[in-house]
């Protein structure tokens, strides 16, 4: 399930537990992420998962690349907090082939991470 995680104004913030589904994406985070790009005219997203990555099924990564492609030219600032490293890894490696800043965070880091996501500083 993706929950809604209270964040700044600029900010869609969510929240990964148990199963996610292309119905979590369909219903809670694209509606999210574009009602804050139509407000603003980019996106400032924190997703912490909070879950196995193994929990996401096939189409909800499916739904999260189309959600990608869809607003490719708006994305600002995305930061992954998990404690996967592999998951940091490619999202650190993403930011290189796609508009704007991609970086993985550890849960420890979380407000770090919200900070980074709002404002663009550490």
């Amino acid at each position: 399930m993706i929950q809604i995680i209270d964040a700044p104004a600029n900010t869609a913030a969510f929240r990964a537990v148990g199963e996610v589904t292309a119905d979590d994406y369909r219903n809670v985070l694209v509606p999210e992420v574009t009602r804050l790009a139509e407000k603003i005219n980019e996106i400032n997203f924190l997703f912490l998962i909070d879950t196995e990555i193994k929990n996401f099924t096939a189409a909800a990564w499916i739904e999260d690349a189309i959600l990608g492609l869809k607003n490719l030219g708006k994305w600002n600032r995305a930061a992954i907090v998990t404690d996967s490293d592999k998951a940091i890894s490619f999202t650190n490696a993403f930011s290189y082939f796609v508009p704007g800043e991609f970086k993985g965070f550890k849960k420890e880091a979380f407000e770090q991470a919200l900070t980074w996501v709002e404002t663009g500083k550490k």
